[in-house]
């Protein structure tokens, strides 16, 4: 029985598509947006900041309290990690007063900020966007059903086929783009809250650089 629903509710959202597939083909092009929005930032997240920031700063401290400023530079341009580009752009003005060295890394803090968060805003807009579509698809579906119903020329068995296709059209059009937006928010709040945590993972960064700098030069 279980099976014959699955069917049933298959061949409704196929008969669906093919009659109105407008709506829900915009619906599916704003899902493949979202998908490459997600899995990019995702991607850049877990990749551009796998630096153990605190571990990376305490071999810096090492290298420049013994006055190796050139090889901490050196270990900084092993890769081009945001948190290594951060304390480079302090190192390379460590021979400079405390104005100096503060402008260089408030620079490079506000260029490696926006990365983070790139893109994420617009999962919220296209949150609302699906939600939208997904409302113009069950409005059309339901013109559908109050078509059938004022058209006295049909018959009953036509009216019938009608109205479940308004109907479905309708539901289907409403799952899809609430299902979008419902993906699009929880997607949006974790890759917010860990674009955050990267954020002022910098600018704990900028800080301790800059102290270590300013101590070490008065030193």
């Amino acid at each position: 029985m279980h099976l014959l629903l699955q069917a049933s509710g298959w061949d409704q959202f196929v008969h669906a598509f093919k009659e109105h597939p407008h709506f829900i083909v915009m619906n599916i092009c704003c899902s493949a947006v979202v998908l490459t929005i997600v899995v990019e930032r995702f991607a850049f997240q877990l990749t551009r900041y796998r630096v153990n920031s605190k571990e990376f700063f305490a071999q810096i401290k090492k290298l420049v309290s013994a006055g190796n400023i050139d090889r901490a530079i050196k270990l900084c341009e092993a890769s081009d990690y945001p948190i290594l580009q951060l304390v480079k752009a302090g190192l390379t003005h460590s021979n400079k007063g405390p104005d100096e060295i503060d402008a260089a890394l408030s620079e490079k803090l506000s260029e490696l900020k926006p990365e983070a968060e790139k893109r994420v805003g617009a999962l919220w807009s296209l949150a609302n966007i699906a939600t939208l579509i997904g409302l113009l698809g069950t409005v059309n579906g339901l013109i559908g059903v109050f078509r059938a119903i004022g058209a006295a020329e049909l018959s009953q068995s036509e009216k019938q086929a009608m109205l479940s296709g308004g109907i479905a059209e309708a539901m289907y059009n409403t799952a899809i783009g609430l299902a979008i937006a419902v993906f699009c928010m929880i997607t949006h709040i974790i890759l917010h809250t860990r674009a955050k945590a990267i954020q002022h993972d910098l600018e704990s960064t900028m800080e301790r650089t800059f102290n270590l700098l300013t101590i070490q030069r008065s030193g």
